[in-house]
């Protein structure tokens, strides 16, 4: 006869059993990786139909030839660390760089392009094997997780490439006229810091290009310390920045695909050549009555919202529980990302109150779902989808009014995210009031 015990030790040293995929959990968790692979395939083929690979082949090639970003893959290596002990940490780096100066010297020799970040993946892949070939029940199921964080990071990277391109491809229009006018009413906030990015060349835009890219590497920062406890836990929290940041990556680019807009400086700037209304960001404001106008096929649509606004503001959000110089960090980062998307023009003031509101919404809805769906939840995601649409309405529909009355509708737009604002923190604190751990009652002294 077999005991309880034996049976238990059955399930967790044998893998999952079907007992084990009637969890609800697992049920959702495998639908969602079902979800994402059909995704990756349908974005393949639709790359393919353009003559460009897609995501899946992107990410092979990165096994062999020069990755786009080293930084980004070093950064996923160091999620999927965050299941190893030390001792395993130090054998995957040091694998890591001894595979990356093989490939650097074999690139130098033969003239290819220098990038380095081939070990990081290497390294990945390989403790995915490990934990199929080597490792049991919970400890397989860990380290599976941290190999699916770090390779969802690069997959999200990859993914928003393919994404910017169909953008382009099937938006043959865009709206950035409306948003243009409708930026008045904010004091037209790209045209003043472009101005000031210039002003400080060559030192503000090197500092405001690095923060700029490496969006993604300051994100694995803040994540990394939330994740700090993993390993010794055995166990993933159950929210972190990189839930946020990926879904945020997610739903974004279908935004774009509903109002397309290219920014200031492909619009009315030099980048946009023949296509733009006129040459004359940061110098000169746009005037006239807005209209959709038609530009190229290969510059993404991919303003609204302003992501990079949203996945900062994340980075900012999830930075607030950490120790001073991190929350300094997130505060950087957020001040420095935003002066960067208006002072280089990719973005108008408008994406930015959208941005906010967006990640707020998201987060929101993220941590309802980890606490369990209440009525504040509920209110509180439903008044930032609200929120976000009446902007988007308002950007197409009332740029004009909001042009011509900005001492309106430009403290109107700061109030509504403002509200967002306070919603989310009053909620959110609410929320860890009610999740605090109570204080140990002291205990009394014994009578002698």
């Amino acid at each position: 006869m077999i005991s309880k015990t034996s049976r238990v030790t059955s399930r967790t040293d044998h893998g999952i059993t079907s007992a084990a995929w009637r969890r609800p959990r697992t049920v959702l968790w495998a639908a969602a990786a079902v979800v994402g692979l059909g995704f990756l395939i349908a974005l393949e083929i639709a790359a393919r139909h353009y003559g460009l690979p897609g995501p899946m082949t992107n990410q092979v090639k990165e096994v062999v030839l020069a990755p786009k970003s080293g930084p980004l893959l070093y950064g996923s290596m160091a999620l999927t660390m965050v299941v190893l002990t030390w001792r395993e940490r130090f054998v995957a780096l040091g694998a890591a760089v001894g595979i990356d100066l093989v490939f650097f010297l074999v690139r130098w020799a033969v003239g290819a392009r220098m990038m380095f970040g081939n070990g990081a993946l290497w390294v990945v892949l390989a403790c995915a094997v490990i934990a199929v070939t080597r490792r049991t029940g919970r400890e397989r199921a860990l380290l599976l997780k941290g190999v699916g964080l770090g390779l969802l990071l690069v997959a999200g990277r990859k993914t928003g490439d393919t994404w910017l391109l169909i953008t382009a491809k099937t938006r043959p229009t865009v709206l950035d006229q409306y948003l243009g006018t409708a930026d008045h009413a904010l004091g037209d906030p790209s045209w003043l810091v472009g101005r000031i990015v210039r002003a400080t060349e060559p030192v503000g835009t090197h500092l405001l290009d690095y923060v700029y890219i490496q969006l993604a590497v300051a994100a694995v920062v803040v994540a990394l310390y939330q994740l700090r406890n993993v390993a010794s836990e055995r166990r993933f929290p159950r929210h972190h920045l990189v839930r946020t940041f990926l879904l945020i990556g997610l739903l974004g680019p279908g935004i774009y695909m509903i109002y397309p807009v290219v920014g200031p400086v492909f619009a009315y700037g030099p980048d946009g050549a023949q296509w733009a209304v006129a040459d004359i960001w940061p110098n000169a404001l746009p005037s006239g009555t807005p209209h959709h106008m038609p530009f190229n096929d290969f510059t993404p649509r991919n303003c609204m919202p302003s992501l990079h606004t949203a996945w900062a503001t994340a980075i900012f959000i999830h930075s607030r529980k950490g120790p001073r110089i991190l929350r300094f960090f997130g505060a950087f980062w957020l001040v420095t990302t935003l002066g960067a998307t208006l002072g280089f023009g990719y973005h108008y003031g408008t994406d930015l109150v959208a941005g906010v509101v967006f990640t707020l919404t998201i987060e929101a809805a993220l941590r309802s779902q980890e606490r369990g769906w209440d009525r504040a939840g509920l209110r509180l995601v439903a008044y930032g989808t609200a929120v976000f649409a009446a902007l988007l309405l308002a950007y197409r529909y009332l740029s004009v009014p909001m042009a011509g009355l900005p001492w309106l509708f430009g403290p109107l737009l700061i109030l509504a995210m403002a509200s967002v604002i306070y919603a989310y923190v009053r909620t959110t604190r609410r929320w860890d009031r009610k999740q605090a751990p109570l204080p140990h009652p002291r205990k009394a002294p014994e009578l002698v």
